[in-house]
C-alpha cells in the first residue's frame, strides 16, 4: 500500500461533485509531498484513499457555511478548486469578504494566492467575456456571443452559420453544450439551456449520484446565460496547467481520441506538442494573473492545425494527476510553488508514469466502452494501489448498468490489469479487487 508524505504543505481540495478524477487528484498531491484535506460531498470516492487526511462534507444547500468550516478547520497553505462550482463559490466567498470591509483578511489572501488576480474572478466565469478577451490578446478564437432569445439566435446564425454550438455558463463536462445543425436544433438548444433544471432531476442526481450540485440551482430558478460560438470542423484538443502568480509552471497538451458522447468529456487522449497552443495559454494565464490549477479547450482546425482557444475551465481538471516527467508533473510543480522554489523545479523521485503517449484514463474509458481497444494499446491510467477505489469504480458501474454482469466487469478488470504496469503488489491484490 502507498505511504503518503505526512508533511506540509496542506492543501485543501474543494470539489462540489463525487466524479472519480478529484480522487486521483488527492492521490497525486499527497504523492507529490502534500497533506491533503478535502471538502466534498459525503458519499466521494476520494474518502476510500490513503491520501486523505481528512474530509469535510459538502452540503449542496449551504455551500459558504461547508467551504468556511473546511477551511477554517484545514487552515490550508492552498485551495486547489475540483470543479467550476467549487471556484463559483470560492469567488462568492472572496466578494463577501469585500463587501464585509475584509479584503485584507487571511482567507481573502488564500483565495487570491489560489485563484489568482481577483480581476480575472468575473472574466473566467463569463465564456462571452472569456473569449472577448482572448480576441483582443491576439489569440485564434471562433466568434461567441451572448443569446438571450431567438431573435438574437437568428441574427446571430446568420452571422455565423451553421452548425454552431451553444454553450451555457456555470456548466461543465458537457453538460451545457449542444451542438446545432438546424435552426429548430439551435432553437430548442437555446430554451433547454436556458431554463434550469427540473427539481425532480436534481433531486434523483442527490439521492442516486451523490451530487447535489444541480439542487440550489433548482429550488432558486437561476436561468443560465447562454453563447452561441461558431463551429470549428476539427480536432478537439485540451491544455492543462499549473500556473502561479500569472506564469506557467508545468502544462500537459492533449489531442482527445475518445469521448463518453458528442459534447462530453475525453476518456482517451493523447499527449502532444503544439507551440500555437502552449502560447495561447501562457499568454491567457499572464492577462488574467491566474494561479493554481487551470485547463484549456481547443479544436484543432482539420485542415490546417490551427488552434482555436474555445474555453477556459478555472479548476483542475480530470488529466491533471498524471506525471509525465519534468514539467509536466503539475502536483510537483504545485508544490515546489508552495516552498518558494519555482524557479528551481526540480523532478520528482517517482517516475514519470508511462512512455506512452496515448492514455486511457480510468474509470472513463472502461465505462464508455468495457471492450475498447484503448484498454489495451494505451496505458490505462488505473490506480492499483487504492483497491477500494477500484472496488468503487466497480459497483458504481453496476449501478448505472444493470445488465453488467459479474463476469464481464471480472473480465474488463482483467484486461486492464494486463494493460497496466504491473507491479506485485498490484498482482498479489488483484483477486481482493474484483471480488
Amino acid at each position: 500500500m502507498t505511504a503518503y508524505p505526512t508533511t506540509r504543505p496542506t492543501v485543501l481540495l474543494a470539489t462540489t461533485s463525487s466524479y472519480y478524477p478529484a480522487a486521483r487528484l488527492v492521490m497525486a498531491l499527497a504523492d507529490a509531498g502534500c497533506t491533503v484535506d478535502a471538502m466534498c460531498p459525503a458519499q466521494h470516492p476520494m474518502r476510500l484513499t490513503n491520501a486523505l487526511r481528512h474530509a469535510y462534507t459538502y452540503r449542496g444547500l449551504a455551500p459558504m457555511l461547508s467551504l468556511t468550516r473546511a477551511i477554517t478547520s484545514a487552515q490550508p497553505d492552498l485551495i486547489v478548486s475540483g470543479d467550476d462550482l467549487a471556484t463559483h463559490h470560492l469567488h462568492q466567498l472572496y466578494e463577501r469578504e469585500r463587501q464585509e470591509g475584509k479584503k485584507d483578511s487571511q482567507l481573502s489572501a488564500l483565495i487570491e494566492r489560489s485563484l489568482g488576480n481577483p480581476h480575472s474572478f468575473s472574466i473566467v466565469r463569463d465564456r462571452s467575456a472569456f473569449m472577448d478577451l482572448a480576441r483582443e490578446t491576439g489569440i485564434r478564437v471562433p466568434s461567441t456571443q451572448i443569446v438571450k432569445n431567438t431573435d438574437e439566435l437568428k441574427r446571430c446564425i446568420a452571422k455565423t452559420g451553421l452548425p454552431a454550438v451553444l454553450k451555457a455558463n456555470g456548466t461543465s463536462g458537457g453538460d451545457g453544450v449542444k451542438i446545432a445543425r438546424t435552426l429548430a436544433e439551435a432553437e430548442d438548444a437555446l430554451e433547454k439551456l436556458q431554463v434550469p433544471p427540473l427539481l425532480a432531476r436534481a433531486v434523483k442526481r442527490a439521492l442516486i449520484d451523490h451530487d447535489q450540485t444541480l439542487v440550489w440551482p433548482s429550488i432558486a430558478r437561476r436561468h443560465h446565460t447562454v453563447n452561441l460560438q461558431a463551429f470549428v470542423a476539427g480536432q478537439e484538443a485540451t491544455s492543462t496547467v499549473f500556473c502561479w502568480n500569472g506564469a506557467v509552471l508545468a502544462s500537459l497538451h492533449f489531442e482527445v481520441v475518445n469521448k463518453a458522447s458528442s459534447a462530453g468529456h475525453a476518456t482517451v487522449v493523447r499527449l502532444i506538442e503544439h507551440a500555437e497552443m502552449s502560447s495561447a495559454v501562457e499568454r491567457m494565464v499572464a492577462r488574467l494573473g491566474l494561479s493554481g490549477f487551470c485547463g484549456f479547450d481547443f479544436m484543432l482546425e482539420a485542415e490546417t492545425r490551427n488552434a482555436y482557444l474555445i474555453e477556459i475551465n478555472p479548476r483542475a481538471t480530470q488529466v491533471g494527476h498524471l506525471n509525465l516527467g519534468p514539467g509536466r508533473d503539475l502536483p510537483a510543480a504545485m508544490c515546489a510553488a508552495l516552498a518558494g522554489k519555482a524557479e528551481q523545479l526540480t523532478p520528482k523521485i517517482a517516475e514519470k508514469v508511462t512512455e506512452k503517449d496515448t492514455i486511457a484514463l480510468f474509470p472513463q474509458e472502461w465505462i464508455r466502452d468495457p471492450q475498447s481497444p484503448a484498454l489495451q494499446s494505451a496505458y490505462h491510467d488505473v490506480p492499483w494501489q487504492e483497491p477500494a477505489l477500484i472496488r468503487d469504480c466497480v459497483r458504481n458501474r453496476e449501478k448505472q448498468s444493470g445488465w453488467y454482469s459479474r463476469r464481464s466487469r471480472k473480465q474488463a478488470l482483467a484486461e486492464a490489469q494486463a494493460s497496466a504496469p504491473v507491479a506485485a503488489v498490484c498482482r498479489a491484490g488483484k483477486q481482493e479487487i474484483i471480488a
